[in-house]
């Protein structure tokens, strides 16, 4: 199991397999559960097979923390608001439940509930709950996770103690001090009586120039005044100018927003090679509606219609209908390419996603448009922002393709979407 192949597994089977590291089990033992039982169930099976005596309360605390864990919200806004109140939680406390000299089993359940989840989001989210993040590196660091879960990696502050002076040192920069005193108070000094005799010179010849300092007053007056006033037209121009350019950075950004497009996850029902092109495909997608949409897809050199029959996508389904060597198209299923395009598949949405479902992006809001305008290619400038992380995680700018399940997903890291 690769380290970071936690989404191809549901959050029932991480949170089992991770206690039945925690107690040394093998996982396989409860693998024939996994469909048949809910967290509950199979976490209490765990524990009782571990032969872990503990007290009434100490197992209703744990009770506690399984219902936590199985309760964790599918959608971003209620997983944030969860995590806030664990954060406060977390702020007087080194872990869940216990000592702190190991994570108890309370501590794993939760760990395994909210990781893929927290591994999906920018470095700046995880600033938002400190506590969290300190308490997840302290589990991933006391147990031997790396089969299950990819590490989070964290930007930790760095400590130099100040550097003690020697007896020397301390007397070389008391002489130096003496020494900058004495210098400054000598040039002190001298400064005075240049001042002094600068004053009797000026003095001396204050009535003349009193004359000829008033006749350039006036004259310095009046340029004075003609700068300030094409100073203040050259301002005003600037502003002007400052805001024009702001409006119109606003309307770029807004039109670059991924929002404008209606994302959903599909279910390819059945796929066939297009009758008049080799490179096309032909596949009907359930989005939730009562017709299955059609969609002609550039994917015959990468996969074979068996290969997508019943497989989950992501499709743009605002997108204008149009024919594709004469048949009709009615949406835009996204595919990850590496760098030289030899390689190419359709995003994945992980298990549990439904058809139909709206794809969100943490922090973007927005209505979609109903239907993207061609002339303004909206499409062409929001996919140069989509790509996929170091772990194949799809984003935009770097935040990740979210469903009820979870992100979605492609084996290829690091690459384009389109």
């Amino acid at each position: 199991m690769a380290a970071n192949g936690s989404s191809n597994l549901t959050k029932k089977q991480l949170i089992a397999s991770s206690l039945c590291k925690h107690f040394s089990l093998d996982p396989k033992a409860f693998s024939g559960d996994f469909a048949e039982n809910d967290i509950k169930t199979l976490c209490s099976s765990i524990l009782k097979l571990s032969g872990k005596d503990s007290s009434p309360t100490h197992k209703d605390e744990v009770m506690k923390w399984i219902e936590f864990a199985e309760s964790f919200p599918a959608d971003s806004k209620g997983c944030f608001d969860v995590l806030n109140k664990l954060n406060e939680d977390l702020a007087t406390l080194s872990v869940l439940l216990g000592n702190g000299l190991r994570p108890s089993e309370a501590d794993v359940i939760v760990f395994s509930a909210i990781h893929s989840f927290v591994m999906g989001l920018p470095n700046s989210d995880w600033e938002k709950w400190p506590h969290v993040m300190r308490w997840m590196d302290y589990i991933q660091s006391k147990e031997d996770f790396a089969e299950l879960f990819g590490k989070i990696l964290l930007k930790k502050p760095c400590f130099e103690p100040p550097l003690a002076k020697t007896p020397a040192k301390a007397e070389a920069d008391s002489n130096a001090k003496k020494t900058a005193e004495s210098t400054k108070s000598a040039s002190k000094s001298e400064a005075d009586s240049n001042r002094k005799t600068s004053d009797a010179a000026k003095k001396a010849t204050g009535e003349k120039g009193a004359t000829q300092e008033n006749k350039k007053s006036v004259e310095t007056e009046a340029v004075e005044k003609d700068k300030k006033k094409k100073a203040t037209g050259a301002k005003e121009a600037t502003q002007e100018k400052k805001k024009s350019s702001e409006t119109e950075a606003v309307e770029k950004d807004k039109e670059l927003s991924v929002s404008l497009l209606n994302i959903q996850v599909g279910l390819i029902r059945k796929a066939w090679k297009h009758p008049s092109a080799d490179s096309l495909l032909v596949e009907e997608i359930d989005i939730g509606e009562a017709k299955l949409r059609q969609v002609v897809s550039g994917l015959a050199k990468y996969c074979n219609p068996d290969e997508l029959t019943n497989r989950r996508v992501v499709l743009i389904t605002n997108v204008k209908p149009g024919k594709l060597r004469d048949v009709m198209s009615e949406g835009l299923v996204f595919c990850a390419s590496n760098e030289d395009h030899t390689i190419v598949e359709p995003l994945l949405p992980p298990e549990g996603a439904k058809p139909g479902e709206r794809v969100s992006f943490c922090g973007i809001d927005g209505k979609p448009e109903d239907v993207l305008n061609p002339k303004k290619k909206q499409l062409d400038k929001i996919t140069p922002n989509l790509f996929t992380d170091d772990k194949g995680v799809a984003t935009f700018k770097g935040i990740p393709f979210m469903t009820s399940a979870g992100p979605c997903t492609s084996s290829i890291p690091r690459a384009s979407i389109k």
